[in-house]
């Protein structure tokens, strides 16, 4: 059995810190949460902290009666369908060469400096926009996929996954005649399972919580992603025909405020995320160190 080690003050530190810190990360949270289940009133008054103040379930009842909401939301999913698995391709197409010694890739160095050099530094938000117009894909998912296609950073922590895999491995493959494709397929990627739900991960976060592309290159705001349509919510109560409504709907609508009902909005944004981090956060340290740079 192993010797277990012993707690410093170091230590005590250390776990302190991370206790603050997981408190300051959650206490938004659960208070938005509150927020989305209080009274108007109570919500408006700042007295919700991280639980309810006279729990209503009024502002998901007007959410899902939200089209625009929804339409979003299914643009969101499109976005992270389509970006995650072209990201996901790229990056490992690209860090498979790039793992490979010069005496194999002599055009190795070359390629890297120039993805570094971009890494750094960009054309810029004019040059881009310029770009995608021209390109046609104004209004269209591909203008939130195509310009973030290769995320260089998750590139060098595959690349440097895929440099602590065995060369013999490789070696006897290409020994019994398998072609690169193949190798890529049947060893590499088998193998870099966790370095690869890592970098699945960022990408699907980041697909999913972009916000500002969608204002820039979709117009539409019947096409704009869920985040983009959070960003800029807005509740629109008739209240003009508020004479018009009987008692119990006019009270509805006074226990509604842009608030509570947008505190809603962004509880149900943020379910997809936590339904799929558990699924990936067992890969996550594993694939992030055993990824990390050792050169």
């Amino acid at each position: 059995m192993g010797v277990k080690r012993k707690k410093n003050g170091f230590d005590i530190i250390i776990f302190f810190f991370l206790f603050l810190a997981m408190v300051m990360c959650l206490i938004p949270i659960l208070n938005t949460i509150a927020i989305s289940f209080s009274n108007s009133t109570a919500a408006g008054a700042g007295w919700v902290f991280i639980w309810p103040v006279g729990f209503n379930l009024n502002p998901y009842q007007e959410l899902i009666k939200d089209i625009q909401f929804f339409r979003s939301f299914g643009m969101s999913v499109m976005r992270v369908v389509l970006g995650g698995a072209v990201n996901v391709t790229l990056i490992v197409l690209t860090a498979y060469p790039l793992s490979k010694p010069p005496s194999r890739f002599p055009s190795k160095m070359k390629y890297m400096w120039f993805l570094v050099f971009l890494m750094l530094f960009d054309g810029g938000l004019i040059p881009t926009y310029v770009l995608v117009v021209n390109l046609g894909l104004i209004n269209s998912v591909w203008s939130l996929v195509l310009p973030g296609a290769v995320p260089i950073f998750s590139v060098i922590v595959l690349m440097n996954f895929y440099k602590g895999i065995p060369e013999s491995l490789e070696e006897a493959a290409l020994m019994d005649g398998a072609m690169p494709w193949y190798i890529l397929r049947k060893i590499f990627i088998p193998l870099a399972k966790p370095s690869i739900a890592v970098v699945a991960l960022w990408a699907i976060v980041g697909h999913w919580n972009s916000f500002f592309d969608g204002l820039i290159y979709i117009p539409d705001v019947e096409r704009q992603p869920l985040q983009t349509y959070i960003q800029q919510l807005t509740v629109s109560i008739d209240w003009q025909n508020a004479a018009n409504l009987r008692g119990e709907e006019l009270a509805r609508m006074l226990s509604l405020t842009t608030l509570t009902f947008n505190s809603a909005k962004v509880v149900v944004a943020m379910i997809p995320i936590l339904l799929v981090y558990p699924f990936l956060q067992r890969y996550f340290v594993t694939g992030l160190v055993m990824g990390s740079v050792k050169e």
